[in-house]
């Protein structure tokens, strides 16, 4: 089953991963039917999750209903919990949307929902983070999730966010990151994918974001919280929701 996820996420593009999602998601979910593990999103339970990764497979992570990772699940708790975000009206701008959010979120009455990529089938508008096509202070809630450790001149994306949020409005920026590494490792010159998949952990990053992410995102601008949620669930909790414990969720404020 390992093998078999990692070949399937090496070779298939993610535009045609994300079309041939909604096929064997139902399937799936029909065969993991069972009661130790909870999906929060959509408060489905299984006996497992699913094994994934671009290099090391991570066991029991993926769910087979909405093929949300730890990451989806624990900001789904916070958003649920923590803000108005399904209750107050709120102009949103998300980048390369989940698929775990795209649907629930696009059916919220108090939502104006956009969604933004180069490439994937889910953007109303394709575009490119360093050069975006919207107004000054145009949103009151961005979300940029698993993004920036694709992009080079990532400093030139996180401007352009900083330029399209509203004064006193809120982002989510999750990234990869190495709690353990002070400094943001990248090199340029690693352009062969076998190689970015094992110093980056994915084919198609460019960098590792060490605890100076936070810092860099205050240079730009932004206020930023550092979040760690699950301090805030049981034990219970965290295993029953498949969480990875410690994990910060970056809030950004202008």
């Amino acid at each position: 089953m390992k093998r078999f996820f990692k070949l399937i996420l090496n070779t298939i593009p993610r535009p045609l991963l994300i079309r041939l999602s909604y096929i064997a998601r139902p399937i799936l979910a029909f065969f993991l039917k069972g009661n130790k593990f909870t999906d929060p999103i959509d408060g489905k339970s299984f006996k497992s999750f699913l094994p994934y990764g671009y290099g090391t497979q991570r066991n029991n992570v993926l769910s087979p209903s909405t093929l949300s990772l730890e990451r989806h699940r624990l900001l789904w708790l916070y958003l649920q919990n923590e803000t108005h975000f399904f209750s107050k009206k709120l102009k949103v701008l998300h980048f390369a949307p989940e698929q775990a959010f795209y649907k629930r979120f696009r059916k919220l009455d108090n939502l104006d929902y956009v969604t933004t990529d180069l490439n994937s089938p889910l953007a109303d508008v394709k575009a490119d983070i360093c050069n975006l096509p919207f107004k000054d202070n145009e949103f009151d809630v961005v979300f940029c999730n698993h993004v920036l450790e694709h992009i080079p001149d990532d400093t030139k994306a996180m401007h352009e966010l900083h330029r399209i949020l509203k004064v006193g409005g809120w982002g989510i920026f999750q990234i990869p990151q190495d709690l353990n590494r002070n400094t943001t490792f990248e090199d340029n010159t690693i352009t062969d994918k076998k190689e970015r998949a094992k110093i980056f952990g994915q084919y198609d990053h460019v960098r590792i974001y060490g605890r100076d992410y936070f810092d860099k995102l205050r240079s730009i601008g932004f206020k930023v919280e550092q979040v760690d949620y699950t301090n805030t669930l049981s034990s219970e909790e965290i295993e029953k929701y498949c969480l990875a414990k410690g994990e910060i969720i970056p809030v950004v404020y202008k």
